[in-house]
C-alpha cells in the first residue's frame, strides 16, 4: 500500500509533476495529497516484467501503448494520479500526452500483503471511473492465483478467479495465456511480507 508523506504537501497536478521529478521514489497524487509507493519483492518484479513483456510483444505493431510501473494514470475527471504495475491504452487521446495516460482499457496490479486491500478496494474504485476500462487484473505474488475483474457489454463488473491449470483471457487486448506462463520458475513457497 502507499504510505502518506509526513506533513504531505497539498499539490495541484502541475506542482505535483514538478515536485515528483525531484523525488527519489514515486508518489501517487490522491485528492491533492502525495503518497509514497512501497517497493516490491523479487516475485513482484519478475511477474510485472513478464506481463509487461508478454503484452507489449502481443501488441507490437498496433497503436496501443503498454506501460510499466513508471507510467502514471490520470483518473478520469479528477486530479488524481496512480502508478499501476502494468497498463494498456489504445485510445488516440493518450497518444499525445507525455506525463500520463487517462484512458486505459487494461490495468494490472501485482499484489503483495501491504497493497492487496488498497488494490482491491479504493484503487479499483478510482480506476472504475474510466468508462473505457475493460479488464482489471490482480495477480498474486505469493501463490498461483489471479483475479480478473471484467466489465461486460452491459457495464457490469464480473470476477473470474484463476488458479493452476487455468487459461487467462484478456478481452480488452484479445490475449489468452496459461497462468503458469507468469509463475514459471518463481519461489512461491515463501510468504513474503512487503
Amino acid at each position: 500500500m502507499h504510505t502518506p508523506q509526513e506533513n504531505p504537501p497539498h499539490l495541484t497536478p502541475e506542482e505535483y509533476f514538478l515536485w515528483q521529478e525531484k523525488q527519489l521514489e514515486k508518489h501517487e497524487l490522491i485528492n491533492g495529497q502525495t503518497y509514497a509507493m512501497s517497493g516490491g519483492s523479487v516475485n513482484h518484479s519478475r511477474i510485472a516484467v513478464r506481463l509487461t513483456r508478454m503484452i507489449d510483444t502481443h501488441l507490437d505493431g498496433s497503436h496501443c501503448i503498454t506501460g510499466n510501473s513508471d507510467l502514471r494514470i490520470n483518473i478520469l475527471g479528477t486530479n488524481n494520479y496512480t502508478y499501476p504495475d502494468v497498463s494498456v491504452t489504445c485510445d488516440e487521446r493518450d497518444q499525445t500526452t507525455s506525463q500520463y495516460i487517462t484512458y486505459p482499457c487494461l490495468i494490472i496490479e501485482v499484489l503483495s500483503t501491504s497493497t492487496e486491500a488498497y488494490d482491491r478496494g479504493n484503487k479499483f474504485r478510482l480506476y472504475r471511473q474510466n468508462p473505457l476500462l475493460i479488464d482489471y487484473l490482480l495477480v498474486s505474488s505469493t501463490h498461483i492465483a489471479i483475479d480478473l475483474y471484467h466489465k461486460n457489454e452491459a457495464g457490469d463488473w464480473l470476477i473470474f478467479n484463476y488458479q493452476g491449470g487455468d487459461r487467462i483471457k484478456l478481452q480488452s487486448i484479445d490475449l489468452s495465456f496459461p497462468i503458469e506462463q507468469i509463475y514459471r520458475g518463481l519461489n512461491l513457497l515463501e510468504n513474503e511480507q512487503i
